[in-house]
């Protein structure tokens, strides 16, 4: 009877409405092809014109060869259609406007995400290399480098969710969540508990969650639930049965602030697998840090940027500031040059430019010992894979480990297809047999580990809304090394002959789908 039920909710609710209305569109602009086509034996030459004219435009865009590549296949192979098809994406105004008001709500916050001069001298002492990506991340991010904050570092959901709940319960102003996913259960379930206590209390709450929740996790009507319930919420661009291109751009982020002084960003969403209360392709490894201090206003700034995209009335960003007085009692002392250095980030995927893969690519060039990746998706361009291979060449211990139960079979059929190249290069690649990664973490040298919501795919590096934290100099970077040690000795080696035995179909799968790789 539950099933029927389910069944019932997902045939007759908004989900299907939405598939439907999206496959009618898509039907109908078929059809506009199916039409065109009856004509091109009299506009075959302007057609070839069109084409070609499309082509050229598309292989002088300021963007990744492998998008080119995505888009030139189809313009080529079904002229009209797919001609038709680039222009539809190109004039969407949707990813205009608010690649727009990113702009108007980053110039408003510019003067809360300053970069203390003292801060950034003294990382240039300290490191000339580390200085340059700060200054890269302050010119084309707009974050700065942060001193006087404290890093706790979470191998495990389960480990990061006893101090989530404890850090809400000491929230005295205010509390911002913004998460990809949220789903109802035993972690959702506590932490609404604590939010409505803190509201109740007049704390100021507000929860943001991406709008593919409400396909199938949520009501659509969720936000107005948790408004009766004193909590400020909305979703970040919901689903909408229109084809559109920025509803392609998903806010990724996983971002929790308290009071200005405390912040917590990592893999883990808010639903019960990333906490191993209910299993989902085995045990879920994922991992997350606590931030506080000076670097936790930079998550400050980050989740007003993207909650102010739909308001229409002024933030006043001042109001959540901590001053520098009160942020200083939660560390040992005022000034802790044994803390080293944070960097928290965000990636846009509207400015044309890369952070996410631009940060990762640097610890990748810059290691001089090892750089260690957790990942759960590797989706690879052409740029990754040679700084990938490159660093294994000059004799950099590099280390991938990756899912051995994975949550999507054609993300791990496409992700095989890139290990023969790696381990040829000498990339020793590892996959977590007690269940599935979904940690994103990046770790060098002793020196500098990445934190953060950021995966080693298209859809992270270039579609997604993303969030991170450089780490470098801080006692955690030993403690994610550690970790990374620990999850090693669970993993087991993928080797050439491994890759060479694997069934044909699913390489040969793997290997097709790397053709449309950028849009996965």
């Amino acid at each position: 009877m539950k099933k029927l039920k389910v069944l019932f909710r997902i045939v007759f609710g908004r989900t299907a409405f939405v598939v439907l209305f999206l496959l009618f569109q898509i039907g109908f602009l078929f059809s506009c092809f199916r039409w065109l086509s009856n004509y091109l034996v009299y506009i075959y030459g302007g057609t070839v014109l069109v084409t070609a004219l499309v082509v050229i435009y598309i292989l002088n865009e300021k963007s990744n060869p492998s998008f080119k590549l995505a888009w030139v296949i189809p313009v080529l192979v079904i002229p009209v259609f797919g001609t038709f098809l680039y222009l539809f994406v190109q004039l969407q105004i949707g990813t205009k406007w608010i690649n727009r008001r990113l702009k108007d709500v980053g110039e408003e916050s510019a003067p809360y995400l300053a970069q203390h001069s003292e801060a950034a001298a003294r990382l240039r002492e300290v490191s000339r290399d580390k200085a340059n990506l700060a200054a890269y991340l302050k010119s084309y991010g707009g974050f700065p480098v942060c001193q006087n904050t404290s890093v706790e570092y979470f191998p495990l959901g389960d480990a990061m969710f006893p101090e989530l709940k404890r850090q809400l319960k000491e929230a005295k102003n205010f509390i911002f969540m913004e998460y990809f996913i949220i789903e109802r259960g035993k972690m959702w379930g506590e932490i609404l508990e604590i939010l409505e206590e803190k509201a109740a209390q007049g704390v100021e709450v507000r929860v943001m969650y991406d709008g593919m929740c409400c396909m199938m996790l949520l009501p659509y009507h969720y936000p107005q639930t948790l408004e009766k319930k004193g909590i400020r919420s909305k979703m970040f661009s919901p689903i909408k049965p229109t084809l559109s291109t920025h509803q392609n751009n998903r806010d990724h982020r996983k971002i929790c602030v308290i009071d200005g002084h405390t912040a917590f960003t990592g893999g883990i969403n808010l639903a019960d697998e990333y906490i191993n209360a209910v299993e989902r392709f085995g045990h879920w490894k994922d991992t997350a840090v606590m931030l506080k201090g000076e670097g936790a206003q930079s998550f400050t700034m980050m989740f007003l940027q993207m909650w102010n995209i739909t308001e229409r009335q002024k933030e006043n960003y001042g109001k959540y500031i901590c001053p520098k007085d009160s942020c200083a009692q939660f560390l040992k002392k005022s000034v802790c040059p044994e803390l080293g250095f944070v960097i928290p980030y965000g990636d846009s995927p509207l400015d044309g430019e890369n952070v996410g893969e631009r940060v990762y690519m640097d610890i990748i060039n810059q290691a001089k010992d090892y750089v260690h990746i957790m990942t759960p998706y590797l989706i690879l361009d052409n740029e990754m894979v040679t700084a990938l291979t490159y660093a294994a060449k000059r004799g950099i211990d590099t280390v991938m480990i990756m899912p051995h139960i994975p949550d999507k079979k054609y993300a791990y059929l496409l992700a095989r297809s890139y290990y023969p190249e790696l381990i040829e290069a000498g990339v020793n690649i590892y996959e977590y047999t007690p269940g599935f990664v979904h940690a994103k973490v990046v770790v060098a040298d002793d020196e500098s580990a990445v934190v953060g919501t950021i995966n080693l795919d298209f859809r992270s590096l270039y579609l997604h809304f993303e969030c991170a934290v450089f780490i470098h100099k801080n006692p955690s970077v030993q403690k994610i090394e550690e970790d990374f040690q620990a999850t090693l000795k669970k993993c087991e080696l993928v080797t050439l002959e491994d890759c060479r035995r694997y069934p044909f179909l699913p390489k040969f799968t793997g290997r097709m789908l790397r053709l449309i790789a950028p849009l996965m």
